[in-house]
């Protein structure tokens, strides 16, 4: 009996004497065009969309999300729906489109944020080359609370029209971040590129001197879903259709476990937006 209560103390004071397991969860980042609300979209307009929209991004609960085509009153309902979110970035025109970083406050700490227009004249309001609209980039200095790690989220929506706009807009986000960044943070970029994977933009932003990848291509999982990521409002887009357009772009430290495209829709055939959601889930523990 004494050798048996021996042997146990013995095992609980090794248990006690070793040192506490440091543990990382997984960060969950999330794209996703909301599509603007326009009374044109007649059944697919906000209101009829919106507690699904809202429904899908509460089940996923991203620490990270960027959206957008986000106005104000959609803007609106996403704080009252998400109220441990702060949604960060400005319009890209007075009461127009934002492109914004959302995080959720229980997971990180703001250092600061900011946005600038893809342009010539990136500190004021402004169009830039062939563009048809104004674009953005909205970006965020986060440190995660659990481990201090710091991150730098930037996310837009390059243009729809211009392909110079498209290129230019990415060497000037490539620029904005080699300039920017702390050193030590792990860089993260979401959006809709309004591109596919092998267009220059995209590829551009894959360059050196960030190298940043494509958390589908290097997921540790097959990809889930439809490859597609623009739906014109159909639940499954036909095949010659499935254009994959926005992206989650991750620094060459951070591993993907898991990534997926969410064609998700409720009410027959209705969806919640124009594009489906892009769900990675990064191991950002390793750095």
């Amino acid at each position: 009996m004494l050798r048996i209560f021996a042997l146990a103390s013995a095992a609980a004071f090794s248990i006690a004497a070793a040192p506490p397991k440091q543990t990382c969860s997984t960060l969950r980042v999330m794209t996703y065009n909301i599509r603007l609300d326009l009374a044109e979209d007649g059944v697919n307009r906000w209101s009829n969309r919106r507690d699904q929209f809202i429904g899908q991004v509460g089940l996923m609960r991203p620490a990270i999300l960027g959206l957008q085509e986000v106005v104000p009153s959609q803007k609106m309902d996403l704080e009252r729906a998400f109220p441990s979110y702060s949604f960060l970035g400005a319009p890209r025109e007075a009461n127009g489109e934002s492109a914004n970083v959302a995080f959720d406050r229980t997971t990180f700490t703001l250092r600061s944020s900011g946005t600038f227009w893809l342009s010539p004249t990136p500190t004021v309001p402004s169009k830039g080359w062939d563009a048809a609209y104004s674009r953005v980039a909205t970006w965020a200095h986060l440190v995660r609370k659990d481990d201090g790690r710091r991150f730098l989220i930037l996310n837009t929506h390059l243009d729809n029209e211009g392909k110079q706009a498209r290129l230019e807009g990415a060497r000037q986000i490539l620029r904005w971040i080699a300039s920017n960044r702390v050193p030590g943070e792990l860089v993260v970029v979401t959006g809709d590129f309004n591109t596919t994977p092998d267009s220059p933009p995209v590829q551009a932003l894959m360059s050196a001197p960030l190298s940043l990848r494509d958390s589908r291509t290097i997921s540790k999982t097959p990809p889930v879903g439809p490859e597609g990521t623009w739906n014109e409002f159909r639940a499954i887009p036909l095949p010659k259709d499935e254009m994959r357009i926005d992206f989650v772009l991750v620094d060459p430290k951070i591993a993907v476990e898991r990534y997926g495209v969410l064609a998700w829709h409720h009410d027959g055939p209705r969806v919640a937006s124009d594009h489906f959601p892009v769900v990675a889930d990064l191991d950002a523990c390793r750095h």
